[in-house]
């Protein structure tokens, strides 16, 4: 049967549905557990209030933060100098020891002499005519898109392709706010800021703000277990088995229900249900929460305005459309654009291994053990923006994405020397990998039931 055929496979092919990979914890000490270390320093963050929320305390205490603040603040000169505030003294020869490095001094090395280079040759500087031609793209293809949809005399096919085209330019601003939050678009911080709000705003109806914050904690340690944000999102979706809780799903046979059809409705149905979810509560909310707290206010007050602008818009293009029409145009373009970009972020990390949340990881080795690119190619680069180039991204996420393709053949020799595997999947094979763990994870949902535990 159907069923029988994807139980067989998703056991055999979903890999992150095998649990969590094996690495050996590293044991936090009193003396330094308040701090972190960051270029053999450590800094006291006891007292101290990230701007970008809980992800410090994923490096407080263990391991070395230095690739971590390197990249993600790369391109702020006020957090560097903030840092020199903190309280801080050099670290003691035994904490060196143990966290350093993260036990790899050699891919520190090597990586950031690569890293360097990179910078040096100019690869995290910004592309006038990528940026302009991104922003273009996205400009023609929502007034051609609307033209089609709702111009006089249009057949249905014509306005097919109108809302098809709508969905397509909302996924793809979806690519672009994600370059404008890496500030990796005009790499002016400030600038790219106020972009991601514009185009997150009106193209999407979401909030940079929310994304950011969340975002970066999945950057900081992807695929970690209680750390990485996209594993955490339940009761919607299950992307490895060891997010299950058997004493939980024991007790509730609805979502065991829900998440043994999962990788039928992951595509159709969740990812719909989680664009609503950002669109009309998470995201307003969080705006809302900002624009009180005073914290980024003039970033919020311009995504509540772009929120805003964006239903006006819709408004004033549905005019000639009943009720009925208006929402079910919407809803059925929502989902379209939704499964779009939502299925593709997927492939890169969800059917892989998972970490232990005890474990502590070099930067690079997260790149390389918990994420695959996806075969390039111009289709493919164009349909995900280059975010095919994965690993590239998580090694570098300051760096504007048009360049991974450049600089992919020296990432794969570092990896070769240093024994990492550089995963590179087929865009079909790695949607089935990702489908296939889907229907794996449900599978083992479903069978914890109060007999199993």
């Amino acid at each position: 049967s159907t069923w029988g055929f994807w139980n067989r496979f998703g056991r055999q092919m979903g890999k992150g549905g095998k649990g969590t990979e094996v690495v050996a914890p590293v044991s936090t000490t009193v003396e330094d557990a308040n701090e972190v270390l960051i270029d053999g320093k450590l800094y006291d963050v006891s007292s101290f209030r990230h701007p970008g929320g809980s992800i410090i305390k994923y490096l407080t205490g263990n391991g070395d933060a230095t690739e971590a603040f390197n990249e993600f603040h790369m391109r702020s000169e006020s957090v560097k100098k903030y840092l020199k505030t903190l309280p801080s003294r050099d670290a003691p020869a035994d904490v060196l020891k143990r966290r350093q490095h993260n036990g790899k001094p050699g891919l520190t090395k090597d990586f950031a002499a690569l890293r360097n280079d990179l910078k040096r040759e100019g690869y995290f500087d910004m592309s006038v005519t990528e940026v302009v031609y991104r922003i273009s793209e996205i400009l023609f293809m929502h007034a051609f898109g609307a033209y089609l949809l709702v111009g006089a005399n249009h057949s249905l096919l014509l306005r097919g392709v109108g809302l098809l085209m709508l969905a397509i330019v909302q996924g793809r601003c979806g690519w672009l706010m994600h370059e404008g939050g890496h500030f990796s678009m005009t790499t002016n911080i400030f600038i790219d800021s106020v972009l991601q709000a514009l185009i997150y705003g009106v193209g999407c109806g979401m909030s940079g703000l929310w994304w950011r914050n969340q975002h970066n904690r999945h950057h900081a340690t992807p695929q970690k277990l209680k750390h990485d944000v996209d594993l955490d999102t339940l009761p919607l979706v299950a992307f490895n088995s060891a997010v299950l809780n058997s004493k939980v799903m024991s007790k509730k046979p609805i979502l065991r229900l829900w998440l043994r059809a999962q990788a039928f409705l992951f595509i159709p149905v969740s990812c719909l249900l989680v664009a609503l979810s950002w669109q009309l509560f998470l995201h307003p909310r969080h705006v809302y929460r900002c624009i009180k707290s005073g914290r980024s206010r003039v970033v919020a007050l311009i995504e509540a305005g772009s929120i805003v602008l964006r239903y006006v818009l819709f408004n004033w293009l549905f005019q000639n459309f009943t009720w009925g029409q208006a929402i079910g145009t919407y809803l059925l373009y929502d989902s379209l654009a939704a499964s779009y970009i939502f299925t593709n972020f997927s492939l890169s990390h969800t059917h892989l291994p998972v970490t232990d949340p005890n474990a502590y990881l070099h930067w690079v080795e997260y790149a390389a053990l918990h994420t695959t690119n996806i075969a390039p190619g111009p289709i493919c680069n164009w349909w995900m923006a280059y975010l095919n180039f994965q690993i590239e991204h998580h090694l570098f996420p300051s760096m504007p994405q048009c360049n991974h393709p450049t600089i992919h053949p020296r990432v794969k020799k570092l990896f070769e020397k240093h024994g990492l595997v550089y995963d590179v999947r087929p865009y079909f094979s790695c949607l089935w990998d990702t489908l296939c763990n889907l229907h794996s994870v449900g599978y083992t949902a479903s069978t914890l039931t109060k007999k199993s535990e």
